[in-house]
């Protein structure tokens, strides 16, 4: 009985890497179509797949410097940016998260939304697979087509018409920025007219494309 269901687990294990093998390797050349997350949204989704080419650098920019800092140096997991998300949380501080564009790419394309140990798990191995069998320039490029950007919107095409009127291919650095800083609760947070912290924030992000710009801290994304 032991020996026979040793043979299953093993199966399962094995079916379970085979498959995501060959999911992650799909995904590194073809558009992905849909998500999870997108089919559970009570909202419906909006989404156009775009190029990377057809998405304005500013964009590119202002999501590093919002969202992940170090997206150009770490291998998918940003272990000093959890422990000051960590300090930050238990001291009561603005809640903010440790989780790198990598990992919010893996959760988004392969998982589901949620906070449980197994997802975490989860998330954890296709973030290792992703940044082993895809380039950044192609993380980037699927995080700003599946990533939530507003009600019922995701993608950075979907976002940028939606807030902007026009493709996401010509965003000044404000409009990249204010997306950006909208990322974490895209539901919540005003685009178009921030007020508040959420402006100042939109503001320093929109200054921090340019300093992107001169210091090339998005130079993994275009070699």
């Amino acid at each position: 009985m032991l020996y026979r269901a040793l043979q299953i687990l093993t199966a399962l294990v094995a079916t379970f890497i085979g498959l995501s093998l060959f999911l992650t390797i799909f995904w590194r050349f073809a558009p992905v179509p849909v998500t999870m997350t997108m089919m559970m949204d009570e909202n419906g989704y909006a989404k156009e797949w775009r190029s990377l080419d057809d998405i304005d650098r500013s964009l590119v920019r202002a999501v590093i410097a919002a969202e992940d800092q170090n997206f150009c140096e770490h291998n998918g997991f940003d272990y000093a940016a959890m422990q000051a998300a960590m300090r930050d949380n238990m001291k009561g501080k603005r809640q903010r998260g440790g989780s790198t564009i990598s990992q919010q790419t893996a959760k988004n394309v392969f998982l589901w939304q949620g906070g449980s140990f197994f997802r975490k798990g989860l998330e954890a191995w296709f973030t290792v697979l992703i940044e082993n069998l895809w380039t950044k320039r192609r993380i980037m490029e699927v995080y700003l087509n599946v990533a939530e950007t507003g009600i019922g919107t995701y993608g950075a095409e979907a976002g940028s018409l939606r807030y902007f009127g026009h493709s996401a291919a010509r965003l000044t650095p404000t409009q990249a920025a204010r997306m950006a800083v909208a990322l974490p609760s895209p539901k919540k947070r005003e685009v178009k007219n921030p007020q508040g912290w959420l402006r100042r924030h939109g503001d320093r992000m929109a200054r921090a494309v340019g300093t992107m710009a001169r210091e090339g801290l998005d130079a993994c994304v275009y070699e």
